[in-house]
């Protein structure tokens, strides 16, 4: 069933392509009326006097005068409540599915004729499946917002805020980086630098855990979080979920494995997308996140990491006894030779270098698949299905996420420090952490210390849901098929919680006296930033940068 659903997937991903492909924008496309409303928002409640610390006077405001924000975000919360019903609809998929194959068998029994595989083909069952698609709900609920945009105002509008207003660069770096980062001579690679690390532990199931999920997130801060998840999650699919742990230690490691993630990314301004939403605006310099933000995180990482070896530590032991066993049954694989391994790291290295350049990384990936060709017999099969649906999933996600901001701001801009770090943390749940920050970074006037509170929030919170952060959707693409009919939106977020409050209590508790320098930006930046390209006090998009 899933190779049927592959050409349905190609088919809306080819949707946007176009789009994503421009990754700037569509030019000569008009900018809907709803983003210039979403602009003009602060300068009408100023004008009407109404209380900037007011909450719901702002939000109804604003509701009042655009209602589609309000439709776009009942859409948007139905496609996040479309979420949670992914696994039983899955699970109804198979149950049609097995209903219609016993049925075609007895009736071609009946009638004494042969089988084919084509009559196994059941419309309902595959639907089904599409619908229990977790990367493809955003995009679903996309095209029943393009019918509201259309039924507000008009078929121009439509096209002028995809082709015009939402930049894709994201989701496709996304599906680049994840193709490069699961071949085998970077697999191999990878997995080569952590054994330095395993042998530590004589390379047991449980050394290798610990590896992964220490040093592989601390790497996201130099091959981006996206690129360190792909390693990260085909790692440990070959050295932990193929042993076949229970569902909540399972669950468990893949919530440590998405708070790691987005907190791993932290000791430089390029690598997290939550973190170069605002590295300009703010002039976040490398050294004062690594001082300020970065030292934190890795102890967050070490702190939550033996917390969960101490707790499953008789699961780890019994899985290791486990691995021992099955560890001649591993097959061998041929040596790759150092300039195939050396070639598929400068394109590694060229994509992040250029990762918000898409005409330069998507050149240079075309590059890539005819190196790879060429060299194939140290390959194993390239398989785009999975970075394509992860980057549908993206690009859904920012198209809706784009349209958030009119409440969203209200409620961030209104919030002191403490609440503001505990509101970044929960809406970081229901929307990009990416999206929270840079909507921050429109609002002139915040403190050195509510920048640092919602920064901190929005890392602290990317690994609750598989829509906080962006490299989080390529991590349950790689590891779905350890988790039966799918992945749990409950018991992810039960599995990453406690990470979660430790990495926060690091970040909040922990006085840093370096903070109001680190964000007090000079005169001279604020002119040359003030404005964004598009749209005033609110984000075009959540993605809409370079």
């Amino acid at each position: 069933m899933h190779r049927r659903l592959i050409p349905l997937f190609l088919v809306l991903f080819a949707f946007i392509a176009p789009t994503a492909l421009a990754a700037g924008g569509g030019h000569g496309a008009e900018t809907p009326a709803f983003v210039t409303q979403m602009n003009e928002f602060p300068a009408l409640e100023e004008a009407e006097g109404i209380d900037k610390t007011d909450i719901m006077a702002r939000i109804k405001f604003r509701a009042s005068q655009a209602p589609f924000l309000v439709v776009a975000t009942i859409i948007f919360i139905c496609a996040i409540i479309h979420t949670f019903f992914a696994v039983p609809l899955t699970k109804l998929a198979h149950k049609v599915q097995h209903e219609h194959d016993d049925m075609i068998r007895r009736k071609n029994e009946a009638a004494g004729e042969e089988t084919e595989e084509t009559d196994m083909v059941s419309f309902k069952a595959t639907l089904l499946h599409f619908l229990g698609e977790v990367e493809a709900i955003f995009g679903i609920w996309v095209v029943v917002l393009m019918g509201a945009i259309g039924w507000f105002y008009g078929l121009d509008s439509v096209t002028g805020y995809i082709s015009g207003t939402v930049n894709f660069t994201e989701p496709i770096f996304v599906v680049v980086i994840m193709a490069l980062a699961s071949t085998r001579p970077i697999l191999n690679f990878a997995e080569r630098c952590l054994r330095l690390a395993a042998r530590l532990g004589k390379e047991s199931l449980t050394a290798w855990w610990l590896s992964i999920l220490i040093i592989a997130p601390i790497l996201g801060s130099f091959i981006t979080e996206p690129g360190a998840m792909t390693i990260a999650a085909m790692l440990l699919a070959k050295k932990f979920y193929s042993y076949r742990p229970s569902a909540k230690f399972a669950y468990a490691t893949l919530g440590l494995l998405f708070v790691n993630i987005s907190v791993g990314g932290v000791l430089t301004n390029f690598a997290a997308p939550p973190v170069l939403m605002v590295a300009q605006k703010w002039e976040l310099t490398t050294p004062e996140m690594f001082f300020h933000f970065g030292e934190k995180a890795i102890i967050g990482i070490l702190i939550s990491t033996v917390v969960y070896f101490l707790f499953f530590k008789k699961e780890l032991k019994e899985l290791s006894a486990r691995a021992r066993e099955e560890a001649d049954l591993e097959e061998k694989q041929d040596h790759i030779p150092f300039w195939v391994t050396f070639t598929h790291l400068f394109f590694m290295a060229w994509t992040v270098k250029f990762a918000h350049d898409p005409p330069m990384f998507i050149g240079s990936f075309l590059f890539f698949l005819a190196f790879r060709q060429a060299t194939a017999h140290y390959q194993t099969a390239i398989n785009l299905r999975g970075p394509i649906l992860v980057g549908f999933f993206l690009a859904g996600l920012v198209i809706h996420g784009g349209l958030q901001g009119w409440w969203l701001a209200p409620i961030i801009t209104s919030l002191s420090e403490w609440p503001l770090f505990i509101g970044s943390v929960v809406l970081t749940s229901f929307n990009d952490n990416a999206a929270i920050t840079f909507l921050a970074s429109q609002v002139d006037g915040l403190s050195p210390f509510l920048k640092y509170a919602v920064l901190a929030g929005a890392v602290s919170g990317g690994g609750l849901t598989v829509i906080a952060n962006a490299p989080n959707p390529a991590g349950q693409a790689l590891l779905s098929r350890f988790f039966g009919d799918g992945v749990s939106p409950g018991k992810l977020l039960a599995g990453a919680l406690v990470p979660t409050i430790i990495v926060g209590a690091l970040m909040m508790l922990f006085p840093d006296p370096g903070i109001e320098e680190m964000f007090t930006v000079s005169a001279d930046k604020v002119e040359e930033v003030a404005a964004p390209e598009a749209i005033g006090d609110l984000p075009e998009s959540p993605a809409n940068h370079e």
